[in-house]
């Protein structure tokens, strides 16, 4: 295993250097040039061309200037990358040519390379000493064509050499091409091209990240940029494979996750290992990626239980999950929530129904982030993730500024549906407003149904303390909100009240409804400790004859002997 070290900001800084060559026999004599081998193939299929391409790659056909990999840095990060798209012809006179993922998979398979992400095309955008400005062609049934990959061809041949009147030939390139790229999304849509880049600016690209068009589409727009597979990270050689699929260092090439599979064909998200689970992933619109974990083996006389776990700001779903830590410095973020392990300490108890856990991710690693980026989509997001499993029992759940997913998408109905059996706050009600009728909704909803639950927990986080300092005001803190809660349902439902060891339990319904409220005199930060300690299993048994056994909310962790990788 590579060795682990603190991520520092991934790829920001990044500067570019002379690598090693790509590994191609030299330009046969009788080579041609660009002009005459896209004359030669503009009557070609589809796969006549790729085949004649990948031929005169392969026996060495392309420019000079081509054929020496340029180092991208970013603090820890080295990659080497091909100066510019791929091209087939001499020096002066070459054709860029576009190619289907598969074709351009086989040419990094032959050259030791790799496809980049959508991270690193934007890396290599802001490495590159020059940026050429986009120049699309109208669309039009001939974009696919040979003869349209000429002209946009000798137009960015045109631009590129003006350019270059006064640039090293060598130097990296970007801006002038879309990129074939690897994306974990690829794990769901198998028979797709993933595209992605045509900068005009930074951070500002034509064309975002797109699995529309099916596998063999290709069109003028597209490059083809190789990356070395060999890298470095603090100056220890390792590979993109290994990295991209490492639970840590992912984020150094990926902005969407770590995923495993060096090819376009192969790539799949990393999930932990366990005895008896199934993970599949599903990306939807605006961002939001889904992994969901089922038994592997389903009952089919039983109902499906579907818990919608929305994420907390800053973490990924891999974190979420857990996962034992391997060394004393290993990220701590995949040690605070165990959603995994109490997991399956559930499924060992519940005999009920089969539970799948659906967590749920955005890509600005904030639901209220998010919210504010795709107002009104709460609804649309949580349709879709239930999509497949159309008669299940839901549980509404989240920790931190997951709850504002939750509260969002009450926002969005005109009533709580009927089959949301449970909803469970783990310290995330900030976004709970009385003046939005969250109230009203809750109550109505826990009137329609014995079956229906609702769970708060939270902490007197107002006095907590960071760094010598308050960091939540009174009302605005999940006590606060709580205590507003609270006092909202207590107009409709008859609570009880009893505190031990520093710990309210607020009851209604005949156990329905629960609020555990921990007192603080210690000013310590307990957000993620709720959940740490045994929180989610308490918010998936409270108000059933389960609740507190063989566990304490905030007790020792029950789950231990369930975390992969210990």
């Amino acid at each position: 295993m590579i060795f682990r070290f603190t991520l520092i900001a991934a790829l920001l800084g990044w500067a570019g250097g002379r690598a090693d060559e790509i590994k191609l026999p030299p330009r046969p004599a009788d080579a041609e040039k660009g002009t005459d081998f896209a004359r030669r193939i503009e009557s070609f299929d589809l796969k006549q061309r790729e085949e004649a391409i990948v031929t005169e790659v392969k026996r060495g056909n392309v420019p000079a200037w081509w054929r020496q990999f340029v180092e991208v840095k970013s603090g820890a990060a080295t990659i080497s990358v091909a100066p510019d798209y791929l091209a087939v012809g001499s020096e002066d006179d070459f054709f860029y040519t576009p190619l289907t993922p598969q074709s351009a998979q086989l040419l990094a398979d032959e050259l030791e390379c790799a496809l980049p992400t959508r991270k690193m095309v934007d890396a290599i955008y802001r490495s590159a000493p020059l940026k050429l400005a986009p120049l699309p062609i109208p669309p039009s049934r001939e974009m696919t064509t040979a003869k349209v990959f000429a002209q946009h061809s000798r137009s960015v041949r045109d631009q590129r050499s003006a350019a270059f009147a006064t640039q090293a030939p060598g130097m990296l390139v970007a801006g002038h091409k879309k990129d074939v790229v690897l994306t974990p999304q690829l794990a769901v849509l198998r028979d797709r091209v993933a595209i992605y880049g045509w900068h005009r600016a930074e951070a500002n690209p034509i064309q975002a990240l797109y699995l529309g068009h099916k596998a063999t589409w290709v069109d003028y727009s597209h490059g083809v940029r190789l990356v070395r597979r060999a890298m470095t990270v603090n100056g220890q050689a390792t590979t993109i494979g290994v990295v991209l699929a490492d639970d840590q260092l992912w984020t150094l090439l990926s902005d969407e996750g770590p995923m495993t599979g060096r090819s376009h064909a192969d790539v799949r998200p990393v999930v932990p290992e366990w005895p008896g689970e199934k993970w599949q992933t599903a990306f939807h619109a605006a961002g939001v990626r889904a992994m969901f974990c089922s038994p592997e083996q389903t009952d089919p006389a039983k109902p499906t239980r579907l818990v919608l776990y929305a994420l907390p700001a800053g973490n990924t779903i891999e974190q979420t999950i857990g996962r034992g830590l391997k060394e004393k410095d290993d990220d701590w973020h995949f040690n605070i929530q165990h959603i995994g392990a109490q997991t399956r300490w559930l499924r060992a108890r519940l005999s009920d129904a089969n539970l799948v856990v659906a967590y749920l991710e955005c890509a600005e690693r904030s639901w209220v982030l998010w919210r504010r980026k795709h107002p009104g989509q709460e609804k649309r997001i949580i349709d879709a993730v239930r999509a497949p499993f159309p008669e299940a029992k839901i549980v509404f759940t989240g920790h931190s500024a997951g709850g504002s997913l939750a509260f969002g998408y009450l926002d969005r109905v005109e009533a709580i549906p009927d089959e949301i059996e449970r909803i469970a706050f783990l310290d995330s009600n900030y976004a709970y407003e009385t003046a939005k009728g969250h109230d009203a909704k809750l109550a109505a909803w826990l009137a329609a149904s014995p079956e229906h639950r609702l769970v708060v927990l939270a902490y007197q986080d107002y006095v907590a303390l960071l760094d010598g300092k308050t960091f939540v005001s009174e009302n605005g803190g999940t006590w606060g909100r709580s205590r507003a809660m609270l006092l909202d349902l207590s107009g409709r439902f008859s609570f009880t009240q009893a505190t031990r060891d520093g710990l309210q339990r607020h009851v209604a319904a005949g156990g329905r409804i629960e609020f555990l409220l921990k007192e603080n005199p210690e000013k310590k930060i307990l957000h993620t400790v709720q959940v740490e300690r045994n929180g989610f299993i308490h918010a998936m048994l409270a108000g059933t004859d389960l609740a507190g056994k063989g566990y304490e909310f905030l007790g020792a962790r029950a789950y231990d002997v369930f975390i992969a990788g210990r």
